[in-house]
């Protein structure tokens, strides 16, 4: 993506820290930010991001995801310049400074974020309950760091947009049922539109698919637009973080090209 790209910031939202070692992570991006210096983000999760079964498969400690407010100040230790007499050292990474961000889906991210000093970003279009809470527990903990003077967040927003909202709300089917499939326990592939969801999902699996997509924007330009100023007036983010789960890579390029049109005309 770097390679691929000369001004645009390229990040990871993210890396589950609780799987990885913070020294490894470190001179993994240590490199990236010596390659394409100033374009670099890294973002942290605690989530182990997978199923308990693949978890021991990558011989870590399930218990591992309790450490990670200190493995995250380890992170950023390893990106400070070195030392005298430290033993230990990221090479690449030490002096670099990338930035972090920290990702989070509840309120544990939020507080950890504010109270080190770094951006937050929330998965809104997978868990969109905690939402405002969080936004809520970040900027009140925040607390000014090296990397950042005032708190700044992002929100994850799902966005499918075509010409028409009929067209769009079709696309949108392919979310709907891939979300039905986790409440089932049936995980997979995300699948094709279908004409009618309502015919794929039960009354109660409706009702829980639907929650979990409740931050989404589905429609023409002109709807998609509308949701998104709303949604930013309420909770005053800095940034938005578009998820598109189109199965048809002509319609998510589409969807992607009507939402940079419909924001730029809207001034956002």
């Amino acid at each position: 993506m770097a390679a691929g790209t000369r001004t645009i910031r390229v990040g990871a939202g993210g890396i589950m820290l609780p799987n990885h070692s913070p020294l490894v992570i470190a001179e993994q991006f240590g490199t990236l930010e010596s390659l394409y210096p100033g374009r670099i983000d890294l973002g942290l999760g605690r989530a182990p991001g997978t199923d308990q079964r693949t978890l021991l498969a990558l011989r870590r400690d399930p218990m591992s995801a309790d450490r990670f407010p200190d493995d995250v100040v380890e992170l950023q230790q390893f990106f400070e310049p070195t030392q005298p007499g430290q033993k230990v050292q990221a090479v690449p990474g030490a002096g670099l400074r990338v930035p972090l961000w920290i990702l989070g889906s509840s309120l544990f991210g939020a507080q950890l974020a504010g109270i080190l000093g770094l951006p937050y970003a929330f998965a809104s279009h997978f868990a969109p309950a905690a939402l405002i809470p969080a936004l809520q527990a970040y900027r009140r903990e925040f607390k000014p760091s090296k990397q950042l003077e005032r708190s700044y967040a992002a929100a994850g927003v799902n966005v499918f947009a075509a010409d028409t909202d009929k067209d769009a709300r079709r696309l949108f089917t392919s979310a709907q049922q891939s979300f039905t499939r986790m409440v089932r326990g049936t995980r997979g592939r995300l699948p094709p539109p279908i004409d009618d969801i309502e015919t794929f999902w039960t009354p109660p699996e409706k009702e829980k698919a639907s929650a979990m997509l409740n931050r989404s924007f589905v429609g023409s330009a002109e709807t998609v637009r509308a949701g998104l100023e709303q949604f930013v007036e309420e909770t005053g983010v800095d940034e938005l973080i578009v998820a598109s789960a189109i199965y048809e890579h002509s319609a998510r390029l589409r969807s992607y090209e009507i939402l940079a049109n419909a924001v730029s005309a809207g001034g956002a």
